[in-house]
């Protein structure tokens, strides 16, 4: 166990229950539980076990339907004023020295707020707001190499701000409910005491970035998982094993399993061996499995992609950062949102290979694969990523900051 710079603190962690915000605020937990400090989790009841197995306190956190998926549906912000009320009394109880919310999860924070209790945000993904000039987060454009894309790219802000002072109102009328005062700047849901963003350093655009954020690096965490036979295959060149390619789609999107198919039909005869996974989302008609590929139902990428050379998945945060982490470089096809983003970063830092998702066909797929192989470029640069996780350990220098913000 690793030991704190000052005495043990009382910790609150709050984190939306979607893998790819809670994994990494667990991640966080666990660090600071080995720190030395008495870390409570709250999140939803379905990673309970897996919040105690890891030395934290539990506290379930309001699940609400929002928008209209439930039978009785409430809209963003009206969740969060029932779920900051539901989360004061905790908030008191515990009495915190310092709480982190995930950027998703505003409760924890304006409950914190409330109370007087100094608040961080965890970003567990790269910074979502860029520069004047910088591409509009989530559409998956490059950084601009002109001064005639930049203009461009600053003449396009034009309704993204728009946009953000709509979001600062409402934020203000949710805030104005809990009786806070409004805030007179956008980007409300960020802490302007510290904001930790678990990405690599190399995927951040260059720019100025402000005192109170830090990118910490990838904080990783996956529930405990088996092991999985890994394929086996003639040898590529009568000395060493084919090279290993993991399809890894997303647990949430692609529900076809388009990629999946795609990959599997396309590396059939490839000089390769494939490990594939469904992820237990049961394909809606049967898949192809060639004689170089194992399909299984699920898989541990701790555990597996240090073995491999190439991960072709849809660029959830999670898997892009573990595959760098483990030194594979990465064909990124983005089924929606943030996915998008993350495949142009990943392509601007020269560690993979994007395929935009109307493109994705078992020949692109194929070809995407080939090139990420053959690139010697590529496939160094994601193992000089990998160097860098291995000398930084993000949950130590994330736990340090929050320290900091306790004392």
């Amino acid at each position: 166990m690793s030991t704190a710079a000052g005495p043990p603190r009382r910790v609150l962690l709050g984190a939306f229950g979607d893998p790819g915000h809670a994994f990494p605020m667990i991640a966080l937990g666990r660090a600071l539980a080995a720190r030395g400090h008495d870390v409570t989790l709250q999140t939803w009841t379905r990673w309970r076990a897996h919040v105690e197995a890891e030395g934290l306190t539990f506290a379930p956190a309001p699940e609400y339907e929002v928008f209209p998926s439930g039978p009785e549906p409430l809209d963003f912000y009206e969740a969060v004023v029932h779920a900051t009320t539901d989360t004061v009394p905790l908030v008191r109880e515990l009495r915190p020295e310092v709480v982190v919310a995930d950027i998703l999860t505003l409760a924890p924070a304006l409950a914190a707020e409330l109370e007087g209790v100094p608040a961080a945000t965890l970003i567990p993904h790269v910074y979502p707001h860029g520069e004047p000039d910088f591409p509009i987060y989530s559409l998956g454009a490059r950084l601009a190499r002109t001064e005639a894309g930049r203009r461009m790219w600053r003449v396009a802000q034009g309704p993204v701000n728009r946009g953000l002072q709509r979001g600062r109102r409402e934020l203000n009328e949710t805030r104005e409910r809990l009786g806070l005062r409004p805030l007179d700047y956008v980007h409300g849901g960020i802490s302007r005491r510290l904001a930790l963003v678990a990405t690599f350093p190399q995927l951040e655009y260059p720019r100025v970035w402000p005192a109170r954020v830090h990118i910490v690096g990838p904080l990783m965490w996956e529930p405990p998982a088996g092991e999985v036979e890994l394929p086996r295959s003639g040898s590529a060149n009568g000395r060493e094993e084919l090279p290993l390619v993991l399809v890894a789609p997303s647990t949430a999107q692609d529900s076809e399993h388009r990629l999946l198919s795609a990959a599997l039909r396309g590396l059939a005869d490839a000089p390769v061996r494939v490990l594939a996974t469904w992820n237990r989302r049961l394909p809606p008609r049967p898949l192809p499995v060639p004689d170089n590929a194992r399909l299984v139902d699920w898989v541990s990428y701790s555990r597996t992609m240090p073995h491999c050379d190439i991960v072709v998945c849809h660029a959830g945060h999670g898997t892009l950062v573990r595959a760098l982490a483990s030194g594979c470089a990465v064909v990124a096809c983005p089924a929606v949102g943030d996915m998008n983003e993350n495949a142009a970063r990943l392509d601007w830092a020269g560690a993979g290979v994007r395929l935009p998702r109307r493109f994705v066909s078992p020949r692109t797929v194929r070809l995407a694969v080939e090139r990420a192989l053959g690139d010697a470029s590529i496939r160094a640069r994601a193992r000089e990523m990998a160097g860098w996780a291995a000398r930084h350990d993000a949950g130590s220098a994330a736990a340090q900051h929050v320290e900091r913000l306790a004392g």
